[in-house]
């Protein structure tokens, strides 16, 4: 797939961080218990950065994100942590102000597009919806920027499109929509939730590349939430593993991809085609994830990993093995001999 090259060496680090989560523990009440999704997630995202969060399904990205965006509903919970957005903790925010964020210094991008678009309104009368909400525009003015926001998509002839309801619109066209209504405020930070997952690879990369321009143009920050390592690779400035709820390893993508510190990592490496570029065999991580219900008490990858020592019965934590790369894992190399072996 053809995307545009990340380029974090052209983005300054900025000193007030766009976003930074602190500890965030989210837990679902459950009948059989306690269900920790999030467990202890701590990153930093500067403005006009783009972070790509990937694992398997059950990981905790999507819940990371929900949880960021202030949309996760009984019977599930932000039990700790802090979310510090341009400094403010949302979390402890009033609903007002909270609300006032969403959508407009926050947007998100779901899966389904159809989570964001009302099937029987045409496109026109939400966007303009959207608009009015938070700005003190008139009709025209807001058709006017709805407009723009559909052409800075690639979206052809949108006039034509402000007329048409979702249905008319191809799944890769509604998608499109979406985005442009997430961006349309021009906001701080965007999470987007596997939005390309379920389109064709052409498609995808078209999406992804306008994605990436207007992300630089509007030096916005964004999480993009996907399994699919070979997305996340062309499109972002850093990366970070998810595995059973926890961040295993955190680094530049560059750095993540080319030198993995975490076997998980080397795992998911293996196993995609466009990224096992030795042309050999893929493979297969062995085992099943982990209960959430019944972790292991240290490490969560330890009964799937070739290299788990006795050591692997405690918690790692996540430490820096390079500079500006992180680990979970209590021996960082057997990540090469892991990566040697696939």
């Amino acid at each position: 797939m053809n995307v545009p090259q990340s380029s974090s060496q052209s983005l300054p680090q900025s000193a007030t961080p766009a976003l930074e989560v602190r500890n965030l523990r989210t837990q679902f009440d459950t009948r059989a218990g306690v269900l920790t999704a999030v467990d202890d997630v701590s990153f930093t995202l500067a403005p006009g950065r783009i972070m790509g969060l990937v694992g398997e399904s059950g990981s905790g990205k999507s819940v990371t994100g929900y949880s960021i965006m202030g949309l996760v509903d009984a019977p599930g919970r932000i039990a700790g942590g802090e979310i510090l957005f341009q400094g403010r903790d949302i979390v402890r925010l009033p609903a007002r102000e909270r609300r006032h964020l969403q959508g407009n210094r926050i947007a998100m991008i779901f899966q389904d597009p159809m989570m964001t678009l009302n099937p029987v309104l045409r496109i026109e009368a939400q966007m303009t919806e959207a608009v009015r909400a938070h700005r003190r525009v008139s009709g025209a003015q807001a058709r006017e920027l709805a407009r723009d926001a559909l052409a800075a998509m690639g979206i052809p002839s949108p006039d034509e499109r402000l007329r048409a309801y979702p249905h008319q619109l191809s799944g890769g066209m509604r998608q499109r929509v979406a985005i442009a209504i997430a961006m349309l405020h021009q906001p701080d930070l965007i999470i987007a939730d596997e939005p390309t997952t379920a389109l064709d690879v052409t498609i995808q990369a078209q999406i992804l590349c306008e994605v990436q321009k207007l992300v630089r143009e509007q030096r916005t920050s964004l999480i993009w939430i996907t399994h699919d390592l070979s997305v996340v690779a062309g499109l972002a400035d850093e990366l970070a593993v998810m595995y059973a709820g926890r961040i295993v390893e955190h680094g530049s993508v560059d750095a993540v991809l080319d030198d993995p510190q975490h076997p998980y990592t080397v795992g998911l490496i293996a196993s995609l085609p466009s990224l096992n570029q030795r042309g050999e065999r893929l493979r297969q991580i062995p085992g099943m994830t982990p209960n959430l219900l019944a972790m292991p008490a240290g490490c969560a990858f330890a009964p799937r990993c070739a290299h788990a020592s006795a050591a692997c019965n405690v918690r790692p934590e996540l430490t820096e093995t390079q500079p500006g790369h992180l680990a979970r894992c209590f021996h960082p190399g057997a990540a090469q001999l892991a990566r040697e072996a696939a």
